[in-house]
This record gives structure tokens, sequence and C-alpha cells, in this order.
């Protein structure tokens, strides 16, 4: 099926024949012939041509000037407004003098029977629960700090086991200091503490308050733990590598009992299978490519790992080097050979790729001078000095579902 695109004419070849490619993009490219282009035409031109793809790759079947393709303008059409020819008086207005506000004296208190303004039916009107809705408990209050989480959505289940049974072990005194705490940690307390002071004065001293809330604030931090643990255990393999890397980093920095530290075993051992698991599908999916020729795959994957710490194998490291060091010839095809340099230069093993050759084309060769500073070996192909090694990049991290 043909396709309309924009291309640009690079450079001219021969008599018969001009490089191209698409306008304002490196892909696609290739080549066609001058008896297609519309009479004389330079060098950096563009043109809108029909393009068909087949296995040898992209063929250019038409060609024509932007002019000739351009559509006329639409005719706008209008209505005229005749109107009934009388003459009738405009709209007038006048500025009114800026009043000073009211002040609280001059309000007018508003009785218990009396209606609201602008609300129909407001007198003796109740303040009830929603229509359609059900009606909230007079206890049933959202505590603060448990709205909508302003971050990304977590998939871990909400438990809160751990943390109830921990408020029932606690003195009658201290229950209220340690739902500040589970609430939002030491700021939290520090908070309600203010609130009580301008509201009328503090069950107890500060000094007292805080010293309880800081003896109190490693145990709820170690139930909130056992909660997001227990949820983590409990959703299995629908927890996110994410969520659980969190919960097994956290439990580090908390002090464990015999029950934290069997669960933190149990994440800690989950996560090593999974990370794993992912480590060795990409290094099957990076060895698989090579062993198809799909050296482009290859180096893609490589350049994606599924975590920051995941590293190639010193052997694959080399083999992948070596196999793209001799599929870089002199005869390899030009759009072929510029995606897997292009691909090359954002992979650990760029400065170990030697390629066999370059091909004799102006738009390879000046992609190859660019790409010096990153493979070393073009350097000494084109006969330049070996420039500085560049800045390192920082490693792209693929996100892909784990393997069934």
């Amino acid at each position: 099926m043909a396709r309309r695109i924009d291309i640009e004419i690079t450079s001219k070849l021969d008599d018969d024949r001009f490089t191209w490619r698409a306008s304002g993009a490196k892909e696609p490219r290739g080549t066609l012939e001058g008896s297609l282009l519309p009479g004389h035409v330079a060098p950096g031109v563009t043109l809108r041509a029909e393009i068909e793809f087949s296995i040898d790759g992209v063929e250019v079947t038409k060609l024509e000037t932007l002019e000739a393709v351009a559509k006329p303008a639409k005719k706008v059409e209008t209505i005229e407004l005749l109107g009934s020819g009388r003459q009738q008086a405009g709209v007038t207005w006048t500025l009114e003098a800026k009043k000073k506000g009211r002040r609280d004296g001059d309000r007018k208190p508003r009785g218990d029977g009396e209606r609201r303004p602008g609300r129909p039916g407001g007198e003796g009107r109740e303040r009830g629960p929603r229509a359609g809705g059900p009606s909230r408990p007079q206890g049933d209050r959202r505590p603060q700090g448990q709205g909508r989480d302003k971050g990304a959505a977590s998939t871990l289940p909400q438990s809160t086991e751990h943390r109830n049974r921990f408020l029932s072990e606690l003195p009658a005194e201290r229950v209220p200091v340690a739902e500040q705490l589970l609430r939002g940690g030491m700021p939290a307390v520090r908070q309600a503490i203010a609130e009580q002071a301008r509201s009328g004065g503090l069950p107890a001293p500060e000094e007292a308050i805080v010293s309880m809330a800081e003896a109190l604030l490693p145990g709820t931090l170690l139930a909130a733990w056992k909660d997001r643990a227990a949820a983590a255990i409990s959703a299995g393999k629908e927890t996110r590598l994410r969520d659980l890397r969190a919960i097994v980093s956290a439990s580090r920095s908390l002090s464990m009992d015999e029950e934290a530290k069997a669960m933190a075993k149990q994440l800690r051992e989950t996560l090593d299978q999974r990370s794993s698991a992912l480590a060795n599908e990409w290094l099957t999916r990076i060895s698989t490519a090579l062993d198809e020729g799909r050296f482009v795959d290859a180096l893609n994957s490589a350049s994606r790992p599924p975590e920051h710490a995941t590293r190639l194998s010193a052997e694959l490291a080399k083999r992948l080097a070596e196999d793209v060091s001799a599929a870089m010839t002199p005869d390899t095809p030009p759009r072929e050979w510029m995606a897997m340099l292009d691909a090359v230069c954002d992979t650990p093993v760029r400065r170990n790729v030697k390629p066999v050759g370059i091909p004799a084309e102006n738009d390879v060769e000046a992609a190859a001078r660019n790409a010096a500073g990153l493979v070393p070996e073009l350097a000494k192909l084109l006969g330049l000095r070996i420039p500085p090694p560049p800045p390192r990049r920082p490693v792209r991290v693929e996100r892909r579902s784990e393997p069934s």
C-alpha cells in the first residue's frame, strides 16, 4: 500500500541517483532515480513523495512539489444581517462609587428560623446525610492523614492488623500519642501539642508528651512496617518490585523482633528470586538475538537492563562486541550499518566494538565522525586522533513485565 510523506533530497550520487530522507527525521532514508524528480531539483529541497514498503526496503514511486499538492483555501461563506432598520437606544452604564467594607458589628445576626437568602426552603432546614446515600455514623470519622494518596497508587492491600494490636497493648494515656505517631510521626505529635495549647491547655507538660512520643516511635514504626510487609506477602506476585524493594530496604533501619525478622527474610528471598528471574530473562533475550543475527535488537536490549545494578556477564559482553564488530563491514547496507552504530553508542560495550569498515557514503562517514568519541575504533578507521572519552551516560532501565 502506497503512503505519502514529505522527503528531503540530501545529496546527489550521480546523474541518475539521489539520496533522500524523511523531512525532519533520520528514518526512513534511501536512494531514488533522477527520472522521478519534477524538473531540476537541488539537494535540500523538500518534496511530497509516495513510498511503498517491501522486504528490500523503502521505494519511492512518485514525487511532487509541495506547491502542486497544496489545497486551495476554502471559500468562507458569510451571512448578511439586514435588521429591521429601526433606530433603537443602546445600553447605557455608569460607574458606581467604591464602598467601604462592612464591619463585623454592622452584620445583622440571622435567627434560628430565618430563611437564608438565595436558598428556597431554608427555614427549619436541618443538615443531614446526603440524599440517596447512606448516613455516616457519628463515630465513623476519617482520621487525619488518611485521605487520598497524592503519590503513585500502590498495588498493596491495606492492612492495620499489627497497628491495632500495638495500640491495644498500650495504656490508655499513651494511645492518643501513638495514634498521632502512626498518622504522621513526630511532626504530627508536635502539631497536635500546638493545637491543644491554643484550645485551652495540655493534659501534661509538653516535654513529657514529647518524651513519651520518642519512646513509642520505634514500636509504631515497626507496627506500620509489619502491616506493609504482611500486605506484600499476601499479595504475592501482584506486589510491584518497586514496593517490594522499598519494604525490604526499610527493614534495615528498624529494631526488629523475631516476627519481623522472619517476614523480612521471606521478602528478601522473594525479591532476590524475582530480580534473578528478570536478569536471566534479559540475558537470554540478548543471546537469542545474537544467535538469530538480530544485532540491533541485541544492542537495544543490552542498553536497557531490567535494574540499574544488572550488568552483562564478561562472556556475553565479549561475544556481543565481537559479533557486532564482524557485522559492521564496508559491504553492510548503509541503513543497517547506521542503525547498528546508533544502538552501539548506547551500550556499555561501545569502546570494545571494532567495526571492520565503514560504507563509502557521505552520511555514513559523517555519522562515524560524530560517534568517534564513543567508539574509538572509528577514529582509527577514519585516520583521526582518538578523542577523549565522553562523560558517562545514565543507564536506561527497561520497564518490562516479569516472566510467568
